[in-house]
């Protein structure tokens, strides 16, 4: 009996989804893991990405590899880590991305399988003919000359790189969407916009990937303050997280005082005031895009096509907001590197759906995750895994990752100072006058390790998140924990070596 319900459940899974679906990627910038309704924070107000949350799977322990613009979007994209495709800001790892490895990609595979794609804002790194250290920036990049062959359909700006905006194919609608007379501060829905104009050009007969990645909510300026929304949080006093701390954290490593995270928390979040100013700027532009999400679904319900579509909803890294005294990213404390990531698969029965997970997921594992979907192979390049099989609740849960990998290579100097002669003498005065801050460690369910493994002597922290899941308390120097401390440094250079090979 249990072998005909088996061989019934394999035959349904497959005559229900044999038609490939279509795949909704959308992901927001800098919007910390916390920031949502359906993540514990309704003052948000986040209603229709609450509403996808319910009829989908809200992952609780998702992951970013790299916490940081630029290397974050291309792991993303790729499925590579960043110690491996080495797209970043600062030298040594400040290379563009080659054209030949962006043919791996989930966009540019997707394409070759037969899918329209499309893509809507910030692209957020450069793809040339071949890698090379891209010191002071690049120069003269024309977005469509080197990404016309993976997108069918591309609007959008490569931020970081000096990529000017561009559109294609360039029609009276687009036109009108980023006119110019238009106001700045619409800027999120004109990505509404052009998101939904790729969908009433989509033809009936063929699979879409849609890419959005929003520009909010990231900016403190007022590009992306939609003013009718800014009332919806004029009055709000907002919670504040039990790890905020006023003025410096004495408690971090003095090192951390080389990062940017400490001088922009002093001046945008260190006392009450400051806080809730900034935070109610966030809330604006997520909730400004919560309303995006909202007139997508819509769109797919009346195009008849939400039941054959996957939308998945995610960032590119979190934000500290003055928690340990820090504010920006890339450090590897839980605001920075906990993720928001909500699935939602319009094939599968209601009850099939609207649960949580506490299944490990990087980011590095979204993009064979999406090759997946539409039924094809995982490029050799790609590291992640696909979690597929999570959210089928087929996956042998023994044999899937109990601890997820992340790293921060960026260097402020290294990369505000874009002047220097050589930049490889300038990266080795920087370790050797103890400056820097380059990090890597490992997450799993109950221990946080971070080692910064480039001062002499090294340095490391240790947390016991289940009692402390604010990592205040930094046990490496209690040997309670250390046979614990041994087996995470052994797991982190384990997991880095075995990137390097890759």
């Amino acid at each position: 009996m249990k072998k005909l319900v088996l061989v019934f459940c394999i035959l349904f899974d497959f005559v229900g989804y044999a038609q490939q679906p279509n795949i909704i990627f959308l992901m927001t910038d800098d919007q910390r893991w916390d920031n949502f309704g359906c993540y514990g924070r309704p003052e948000f107000k986040t209603d229709n990405i609450d509403k996808l949350a319910e009829e989908g799977v809200v992952f609780d322990r998702a992951y970013y590899p790299v916490a940081i613009c630029m290397p974050s979007r291309a792991t993303i994209m790729s499925g590579r880590y960043l110690s491996n495709h080495r797209v970043g800001f600062s030298y040594p790892n400040n290379l563009t991305f080659s054209k030949s490895d962006f043919r791996d990609t989930y966009p540019a595979q997707l394409k070759q399988a037969g899918y329209r794609t499309g893509f809507v804002g910030k692209f957020g790194f450069p793809v040339t003919d071949k890698a090379y250290h891209a010191e002071g920036g690049v120069s003269d990049y024309d977005l469509q000359e080197h990404l016309g062959e993976y997108f069918d359909f591309f609007t959008g700006r490569g931020v970081h790189f000096r990529g000017a905006f561009k559109m294609w194919p360039e029609d009276e609608t687009l036109k009108k969407i980023y006119n110019e007379d238009r106001p700045l501060n619409e800027r999120t829905l004109k990505t509404g916009d052009a998101m939904l104009h790729f969908l009433d050009t989509q033809p009936k007969d063929k699979p879409f990937c849609l890419s959005v990645s929003f520009y909010a909510v990231k900016n403190d300026k007022d590009i992306d303050m939609y003013p009718p929304h800014i009332k919806e949080f004029e009055n709000q006093i907002f919670s504040v997280p039990e790890n905020w701390v006023e003025g410096k954290n004495t408690k971090l490593p003095e090192l951390l005082d080389h990062w940017r995270g400490v001088p922009l928390h002093k001046k945008r979040t260190s006392t009450p005031e400051l806080y809730q100013k900034l935070v109610r700027r966030f809330a604006t532009q997520g909730y400004t895009v919560d309303q995006q999400v909202g007139r997508l679904v819509k769109k797919l319900e009346d195009m008849g096509v939400l039941d054959n579509t996957i939308i998945i909803y995610t960032s590119d890294n979190g934000r500290f907001h003055g928690s340990q005294g820090l504010y920006d990213k890339a450090i590897l404390y839980e605001e920075s590197i906990k993720a928001p990531l909500i699935v939602f698969d319009g094939r599968k029965r209601k009850e099939e759906s609207g649960y949580r997970e506490k299944a490990f997921i990087s980011s590095v594992d979204i993009a064979p995750t999406l090759l997946s979907f539409a039924g094809l192979e995982t490029p050799e390049k790609m590291q992640g895994k696909s979690f597929k099989g999570i959210l089928n609740q087929t996956q042998n849960r023994e044999d899937w990752q109990k601890s997820v990998y992340s790293e921060s290579l960026f260097i402020t100097d290294l990369h505000s100072k874009r002047k220097y002669e050589d930049f490889e003498i300038a990266n080795q005065d920087i370790i050797k006058a103890n400056k820097s801050y380059r990090s890597r460690g490992i997450r799993n369910e109950k221990f946080k390790y971070i080692i910064y493994y480039e001062h002499t002597p090294v340095i490391e922290e240790l947390y016991d998140l289940k009692n402390d899941p604010n990592e205040m308390n930094n046990l490496v120097y209690d040997k309670k924990y250390a046979k614990e401390l041994e087996r995470l440094r052994e797991e982190t250079n384990k997991t880095y070596q075995k990137i390097q090979k890759l």
